[in-house]
């Protein structure tokens, strides 16, 4: 009797946990996509007629082929400027973002994007699954404006907790949408590294990033508007009210007052003030807004590759290698996340060893907001340096406020420094510039889709390389191997240099956790 208990019990708990995952496969079925709405980006007839076309327009004329491209390194000069430009927009704004945060500018720009609305803006707001957390019933009630739509990129079913969507549909959870882009009237475009939430305009005193986007006017914009179109239009979009639970009555107004009583809280002032006082829409409005005028291109990857279903020639890795060619001379690479890989680690070690400056910026262990990551690229250090690759790690800077405390000065085009590298953009030959959402991981690769440009500018080239020689190596570490093979970092303090012969600022499980990372068979997810 006791083997019958023991052997047909482990068959009933078998049975059972089956029935629950078939259960849980049930409850999280996407729903049909047939009947979406069917819309496209302003046509360029359309897009001309509005004032930012008006005053767009003769630049454009005065540089046939080029486009117009600003930096946006300052935080709260970057949150102004989406501000101001969905304040500016009279037809359309199309919004992609990976991670969308409720809290003070997330609040504000959702108010924004609603204002526009109310003032007869059509609003196309496409925005990852993953980076929605506790914004179902704001996304739902914007979907209910008559002129706005919300789309789910590779939504999760359950809703809480989401992890479930990864136990029951891992290969399709498990791809995200990355791409960030701001799109006004099909005339002026933001893209590049930022989210949407504090910590990426330097409003808050937790975790701080340095970033950096660009703001373009031109022929680009339209690619970028078609790329929105298809992903808008692909498989993994799903309109939010077949995704949310419907929005109660009066949920819409409330949004629109949480926006208004964060504006007028003293902790979003300098926010605030940065939107009142920016001259940036009206120098833009003016013809007056410093833009450098080159050739450039979007890379984007194919929004199949959210469900793994595109072709080489439609990932942006690939693109990339086509528009940039082999570097003959030097490369300056800045990213966050560097997973090069056994096959990457080659690839930069044969251009160094072919004479090839290759100098490579990413986040130290202290500063690095992914422990996992790190660990993907610290077994690879050696390697790049034995071929002379030139390593730098982003110290983890003192945090600061963003309610009214200047951040520290700039450690180049990359944005303010804070406490986490978070910019994506590098340089070849000193004549190109890639900007973007990529980070030189395999998952950028091979997992989730992407968004750039490629720019043909030695100004904005040269101007990453510089910061590698002026002001990188003071905020942060040079990895170097000893003449034993041993590593050891080398951090700037004034006229002296303080060598550190372990991880700088991390302790015993901090560094153990990372080795044994280091040690599974994780890399692909990375």
């Amino acid at each position: 009797m006791t083997k019958w208990r023991i052997r047909h019990g482990g068959r009933i708990r078998f049975s059972l946990l089956c029935c629950l995952f078939g259960l849980l496969a049930g409850c999280t079925t996407l729903p049909a996509l047939e009947g979406r709405s069917v819309s496209r980006a302003l046509d360029d007839d359309e897009a001309r007629a509005t004032q930012l076309g008006q005053a767009i327009a003769p630049r454009v004329e005065e540089h046939p082929g080029k486009s117009g491209i600003q930096p946006l390194q300052n935080p709260r000069d970057a949150f102004a400027a989406r501000v101001l430009l969905a304040q500016a927009a009279e037809r359309t704004l199309d919004v992609q973002y990976y991670i969308w945060q409720g809290d003070t500018t997330g609040t504000l720009l959702l108010g924004a994007l609603h204002a526009a609305a109310e003032g007869g803006v059509r609003v196309r707001l496409l925005l990852d699954d993953n980076g929605t957390s506790g914004l179902d019933s704001e996304l739902a009630a914007l979907a209910t404006h008559p002129n706005i739509e919300v789309r789910l990129f590779n939504p999760f079913v359950v809703r809480s907790p989401k992890w479930l969507g990864y136990l029951t549909d891992f290969s399709r959870a498990n791809r995200r949408m990355h791409n960030k882009s701001f799109t006004a009237d099909n005339q002026a475009t933001i893209i590049g590294g930022r989210n949407v939430g504090d910590e990426y305009f330097g409003a808050t005193e937790g975790v701080l990033f340095a970033d950096l986007d660009v703001i373009a006017v031109g022929p680009v914009v339209e690619d970028v508007s078609s790329d929105f179109d298809r992903y808008w239009a692909s498989e993994s979009s799903y309109p939010v009210e077949r995704i949310l639970p419907a929005a109660d009555r009066g949920r819409l107004d409330r949004l629109a007052a949480s926006a208004s009583s964060v504006e007028r809280d003293p902790a979003a002032s300098a926010y605030v003030t940065a939107v009142r006082q920016s001259g940036f829409v009206d120098e833009l409005l003016a013809g007056q807004l410093a833009l450098e005028w080159a050739t450039t291109r979007m890379v984007s990857d194919d929004p199949a590759k959210g469900l793994g279903d595109s072709e080489e020639a439609g990932l942006l890795i690939h693109q990339l290698e086509e528009i940039i060619g082999v570097p003959s001379r030097d490369v300056a690479l800045v990213s966050p996340y560097f997973v090069p890989t056994a096959a990457g680690t080659e690839a930069f070690g044969a251009m160094a060893r072919r004479g090839v400056k290759v100098r490579i910026l990413t986040n130290s262990l202290d500063a690095t907001d992914v422990v996992a990551v790190h660990a993907g690229y610290a077994k690879r250090r050696k390697a790049l340096l034995e071929a002379g690759v030139i390593l730098y790690e982003m110290r983890s800077l003192p945090s600061v406020s963003g309610h009214g405390t200047e951040r520290n000065e700039s450690p180049g085009p990359f944005g303010s420094s804070g406490s986490s590298l978070h910019a994506k953009t590098f340089s070849v030959d000193s004549e190109r510039v890639f900007i973007g959402s990529f980070n030189f991981d395999p998952r950028s690769a091979n997992l989730n889709t992407e968004l750039g440009f490629v720019i043909d500018s030695p100004t904005l080239a040269q101007s990453i390389a510089a910061a590698f020689d002026d002001r990188i190596p003071a905020y942060a570490y040079e990895v170097r191997l000893s003449e034993k093979g041993q590593l050891y970092w080398l951090e700037q303090q004034g006229t002296r240099h303080v060598r550190h012969d372990s991880e700088p600022n991390t302790g015993f499980w901090k560094n153990s956790g990372v080795f044994l990372l280091s040690l599974l068979p994780i890399e692909w997810l990375l």
